[in-house]
Parts: structure tokens; sequence; C-alpha cells
């Protein structure tokens, strides 16, 4: 069916009968969240703040959209979920200070070297136990602030969900438009395995357990790579937007372009 087909039959719904049509979807995006959220957040707080946003999404589509509403109600169910769980930030602070510690270490050595960190060199640097930097990689893969944009000292953040553009004046929208280039060149420089966890999780929406079945390897182990991809984005978009306005757009690290490369083998 045509956007535009999709959009006349749901002219003809009231909101209600969409909102009702829809609401599997809600509950759909709210488990796969849960996926990387800690058991102290309730389930049913995401599917009632994502209820919000389908009905915001069912009053506000339009022909001129090229999504389907699916695609739209997608966004906005996001969007409304993860402005709840900024509401009720549940991460300590001693959280953010580790990640914040290992993503500079980990930005340092990339620098240093031109090369994918290795944990050994991580662990060693930061003078942490193996038992202690997988715990740090769970945290940012479960952490719901792993900002990639925002200032380090900065402890609000964002999801790598694509944002709904609706409301940016065209400064914030050239800044996004900006970050996403950026963001798109840090994911194809990262670890073959890293890049494929990130494409399971974030595109292909299977949760921890599915990937780990793919991968052949435990629900544990795909939660550290999912955190080192985390960690290692988060370094290697330091100070983007300096660079953006400096001209040096598109790769969020010193303004040099990263290559891929095979993982290195402390990291399989």
């Amino acid at each position: 069916m045509s956007v535009a087909s999709e959009y006349l039959q749901l002219q003809r719904e009231s909101t209600e009968e969409m909102v009702r049509r829809h609401a599997p979807l809600v509950r759909r995006i709210a488990y796969h969240l849960m996926g990387r959220l800690p058991p102290s957040v309730d389930v049913d707080d995401l599917v009632q703040a994502g209820m919000i946003g389908l009905l915001e999404a069912a009053r506000n589509y339009a022909t001129d959209r090229l999504a389907s509403f699916e695609t739209y109600a997608g966004i906005r169910i996001r969007g409304a979920m993860l402005d709840e769980l900024r509401k009720t930030d549940w991460t300590p602070r001693s959280v953010h200070r580790k990640l914040r510690e290992v993503t500079e270490v980990v930005r340092q050595i990339e620098n240093e070297t031109g090369a994918d960190a290795a944990d050994a060199e991580v662990i060693r640097r930061m003078g942490i136990s193996v038992q202690e930097y997988h715990q740090i990689l769970a945290d940012a893969a479960s952490a719901r602030l792993l900002s990639l944009s925002a200032p380090e000292d900065d402890d609000d953040g964002a999801a790598l969900d694509v944002a709904d553009q609706e409301g940016l004046g065209p400064q914030d929208r050239i800044e996004q438009e900006g970050m996403r280039h950026a963001l798109v060149d840090a994911i194809g420089g990262l670890p073959e395995r890293e890049q494929l966890v990130m494409s399971l999780y974030y595109e292909q929406e299977l949760n921890l357990k599915e990937i780990g079945a793919v991968l052949g390897v435990t629900e544990s182990r795909v939660c550290q790579i999912h955190g080192q991809a985390l960690i290692r984005l988060k370094a290697r978009m330091t100070g983007w937007r300096d660079e953006a306005g400096n001209g040096e757009r598109g790769t969020g690290n010193g303004g040099r372009r990263r290559e891929a490369k095979a993982t290195p083998p402390s990291q399989r």
C-alpha cells in the first residue's frame, strides 16, 4: 500500500481507532527497549508514554510525509518513551563517571595508535580488573544516557535511535544531519563484529539472546560487544561539532578518516 493510499484509509478512521489498531506496535517497541534497560524500569511506564506518542502521531500524520504511518508512528513512540526515561534518570552518577573515563582512554589510545583500542590496553591504562572492565561495558550497553554528541561533562544524553525532525529549526536540522553523517562514518570504522551487533540490534531489532545465537556466543558476551561499540563510538564522536564548524565533517575523530579493521584478537 502506498503512503498516499494508506493516508486516505487512515483519514476514514477516527483517532481512537487508529490508536487501537497500532497499539501492538507500542508494546513491541517497549519490550525491545527493555532489552537494554535495567529491571528497575517498569515496562508499563514505557507503554503508557508510547501510547501518548502514538496518539500524537495519529493526530499529526500528513500526506506530505515520505514515510508510512507505522514508520512515522514508530519514531514518535520511541521518542515519547525516551523522553519519559530522561525524566526519571536511573543511572548512578558513578556509572556516568566510569563511562567517561573509559571513553577518554579509548579516545587517547586510538588517536595515538590509529588503530582500534584493544581491551587489554584499555584495562592496563585504567589499572582495573577484567571483571570491572566487563561491568563497565555492561553498564554502557544498558545505560540510556550514552550520548554520542553531548559535551563530555554532560550527564544528559540521547539514544542512537533516529530522531523525529519535526519542530527543528534550519540550523538544528543542518547540525543533526552533520551528526548523522559523522555517526555513519564512525559506525563504518568499527571492528566487524561490533558493526554486526549494532546492525542486528538497531536495524534488525533482535534482542541480545537472539544476537548471541547468530554469533554463537553468550548473551553476556553480546552485551559486552554492544558496550564496546557504544564506548568506541562515543570516543570517536567526541568534539564532532567543533570539527564540523571548522569544515572537517565526516569523522568525529580529529578530522581523520578511519578504515574498518578486523577485530583484534582480544575482542573476539
